[in-house]
């Protein structure tokens, strides 16, 4: 809606709510499935991933100067659907229109070749699934994981997006607030990004364990080796070496021999 000199007419974040807010209501009516993003406060996000997500798509200039247009969207409810699958996010964004607008964002998988390095990066640094998704671990592998073209998180070359709305910019202001809502949406659940990057969780965690493993296994092995089994003690020196109950036998029939000895 424009106004008598031709420009867009000022609509106050109340007012925006509260649309987002209604319409949001006439959707859950008719799809209970709907999962709108919800930001409490002033923080976009407030965990290690989503807030790791948000600093990643900030610091390419290629999305510094549009993602901040759906800072204000995204805060005032517009996102009233956001579901994230493996390598791609679907998305219901209110915007001017009465009718909210469908979009896509499509984000390549990890690289083999570099989850392999990734993985190897993690070989006992972690022990626990918990303390990876809580973002609890050395700023060693918060470096490793974040860091450009080589880390977990997406380039815009591995990003696509689709919106169904007239803005022919690049990125429109429902997609920056959609991405905005991905980082949300790690705050609830950061095992969905690794979902959303189609690579396993626990490979992290039980390459870690299964490498400990295999070490234990090695260093028992050495420690046996180093023990000398029986048979080459009695050939080392001389003797032989039986079960406690041959041992009693064997007794037995020294004392009755000595007991033969002594009567004679």
């Amino acid at each position: 809606m424009s106004n008598y000199y031709g420009f867009p007419e000022y609509v106050t974040v109340a007012e925006k709510r509260e649309k987002a807010k209604k319409k949001l209501e006439q959707l859950k009516k008719k799809n209970k499935d709907i999962s709108p993003v919800v930001i409490d406060g002033s923080k976009l996000s407030s965990t290690w991933w989503g807030k790791a997500w948000n600093k990643n798509l900030e610091s390419y200039a290629d999305y510094s100067n549009r993602i901040g247009r759906g800072r204000s969207y995204v805060r005032h409810g517009a996102v009233l659907d956001l579901k994230i699958k493996p390598g791609k996010v679907t998305a219901l964004v209110q915007g001017s229109r009465s009718k909210p607008y469908s979009l896509e964002i499509t984000i390549k998988p990890v690289p083999k070749a570099k989850w392999i390095k990734i993985k190897k990066s993690c070989e006992g640094k972690l022990t626990s699934i918990a303390e990876l998704l809580d973002g609890k671990f050395p700023k060693e592998l918060q470096t490793v994981f974040t860091e450009k073209g080589k880390g977990l998180f997406p380039s815009p070359r591995e990003i696509s997006f689709d919106c169904t709305c007239p803005d022919w910019a690049s990125m429109c202001k429902h997609i920056a607030a959609a991405l905005y809502g991905i980082g949300r949406r790690l705050d609830d659940d950061p095992s969905l990004f690794f979902t959303l990057r189609k690579v396993k969780l626990d490979d992290l965690v039980s390459e870690v364990i299964n490498n400990k493993s295999f070490s234990m296994l090695i260093k028992a092995k050495n420690k046996s080796s180093r023990v000398i089994d029986d048979s080459d003690i009695s050939k080392m020196f001389g003797i032989e070496i039986t079960s406690d109950e041959k041992q009693k036998k064997k007794s037995g029939k020294r004392k009755k021999t000595t007991s033969r000895k002594n009567v004679i």
